[in-house]
């Protein structure tokens, strides 16, 4: 039998008692705290000091351990170690999150889910920070902040507020694709096992010969997809807002791993010149039947967290990790998460987040340049040069990422000259959520699914973007906004 711990004050002085302090005053309760009583006031302070600030987005959440294994051949568009080689499997942490709701939200919200994927390779992390529904809201960066805030409190009553919901997607519109998606009964799912994921961005896999392709990236369950009826998941709310952790954490304690298929989307760099829809505008989706989805790899959650702050709380992830063989495009929004994310976790974690070992790389790390800062705890490079050119220490420098005339990935030249642009709403945003809107015709009960869901909520807004909400989607298909009026003068009916 294993001996039990011997209890300590954090510097490894033993304690006799946990629930002792000292008093003037005799052994009764009645006393004058002391303040060399350091157990009683390390307790305290760190006790106010245990929260750290929450994601602004992505906030609740739950994760696991698990491996991404390579199944099928792709070393003729990359170069990426993790990539090739049948049965390659590197060590991977998922966190599957709600978008809007703080950490004390329910799992049932209707709200995308955020799909944070860290692989842990031999050339450094590769993250992938994607979301449950395969395009986006917006598709300009200076519009990501106001989208956010309109799905959050109410500046004055901080309650949430279906006005300002409604109000941003009505004069925004550029993402009534993902608004029909959301609120299809994909909104809501049975469990993170049972969800799809989707790079949304598009990107680059590149070879060292200078040759590259775009992709897109998704993720399948291999469980199956399952979704909750808007009702459903307004009662599991309050009876059990925490049902996708459990969910998760009893399928591995099952040994049930759950698992996903990963595919890629790819076009040629000519391809997209000619494409129908601008392949960096991350409100549109490629169609399968011009890219058809090309298997690649597996990925199988296996261990739960063993303390869910240290290894899911305090994960960051950033679209901006990447390894020699993964490279970004000219996508306006994945260039700005590229900063967003990492400036992120300095603000939650510190400079020194890439230090905790739920983000820490598990290849060799050199990087003497960034260095000090809060809570450094590595020996900081000793006393290497923190300054760029010495004799003092040589350095070794392999690749190609990062050198002097190297643009990873080329290709850049026909995106065009800099100039001040605002991305306009144009008749050719409403193509994409006409066809999702034929394709729910050929599902039994989905089109009422969909109008019912919107007018639930639509009916919690201000009367006075009903209308604007109601021509937004008369632009999608007439059917659409009539039946969400029908569905809204039901509602408002049954509170007569």
């Amino acid at each position: 039998m294993k001996a039990s711990p011997v209890y300590t004050l954090a510097e490894g002085v033993p304690y006799g008692s946990a629930t002792t302090a000292q008093h003037f005053g005799g052994d009764n309760i009645k006393g004058l705290m002391l303040l060399q009583d350091t157990q009683l006031i390390e307790t305290l302070a760190h006790f106010s000091r245990e929260r750290i600030p929450e994601r602004v987005v992505h906030a609740h959440a739950v994760g696991a351990w698990g491996e991404f294994e390579v199944t099928h051949d792709i070393s003729e568009f990359t170069d990426a170690k993790f990539l090739n080689g049948i049965g390659k499997k590197s060590k991977t942490l998922l966190r599957v999150s709600t978008v809007g709701p703080e950490r004390g939200g329910s799992d049932s919200i209707r709200d995308v889910r955020g799909w944070g994927m860290k692989i842990f390779t031999e050339e450094g992390n590769q993250d992938w920070v994607f979301n449950s529904i395969p395009v986006f809201f917006v598709r300009d960066p200076i519009k990501f902040p106001s989208l956010n805030r309109s799905h959050k409190r109410h500046p004055a009553t901080n309650m949430t507020d279906p006005t300002m919901f409604w109000d941003f997607h009505n004069n925004s519109q550029e993402g009534i694709h993902a608004l029909m998606l959301l609120f299809s009964d994909r909104g809501t799912p049975k469990s993170i096992r049972h969800i799809n994921a989707y790079s949304g961005h598009t990107y680059k896999l590149t070879k060292e010969d200078g040759t590259f392709h775009y992709i897109k990236v998704h993720i399948k369950t291999n469980q199956g997809v399952e979704n909750l009826l808007n009702d459903d998941a307004v009662k599991l709310a309050g009876q059990a807002p925490d049902f996708h952790a459990a969910d998760l954490h009893q399928a591995i304690v099952n040994e049930n791993y759950p698992s996903w298929t990963v595919y890629f989307q790819i076009m040629k760099p000519d391809d997209a010149e000619t494409y129908r829809w601008n392949i960096f505008d991350m409100t549109k989706i490629w169609p399968h039947s011009d890219f058809p989805l090309i298997p690649v790899g597996k990925l199988t959650l296996n261990r739960n967290p063993a303390n869910y702050f240290a290894d899911i709380e305090q994960a960051a992830f950033s679209p901006s990790n990447m390894v020699p063989g993964w490279a970004p495009s000219a996508d306006p929004m994945l260039q700005a998460r590229m900063f967003a994310y990492n400036d992120a976790a300095r603000y939650r974690l510190g400079v020194n987040y890439q230090q905790l070992p739920c983000n820490r790389a598990v290849s060799h790390v050199y990087c003497p340049y960034q260095r000090d800062g809060f809570m450094t705890f590595t020996d900081n490079y000793g006393g290497d040069p923190n300054y760029v050119g010495s004799d003092l220490k040589p350095v070794t420098f392999a690749g190609n990422v990062g050198a002097n005339g190297c643009v990873v990935g080329g290709h850049e030249k026909w995106i065009g000259q800099v100039i001040g642009f605002t991305s306009r709403v144009v008749d050719d945003d409403f193509v994409q959520p006409r066809a999702f809107w034929e394709v729910l015709g050929k599902q039994n009960g989905q089109r009422e699914h969909l109008a019912y869901n919107v007018a639930c909520h639509l009916s919690g807004a201000d009367p006075q973007v009903h209308a604007k909400a109601l021509e937004m989607f008369s632009k999608v298909h007439p059917k659409v906004a009539e039946m969400i009026q029908v569905e809204l003068e039901k509602i408002a009916n049954s509170h007569r």
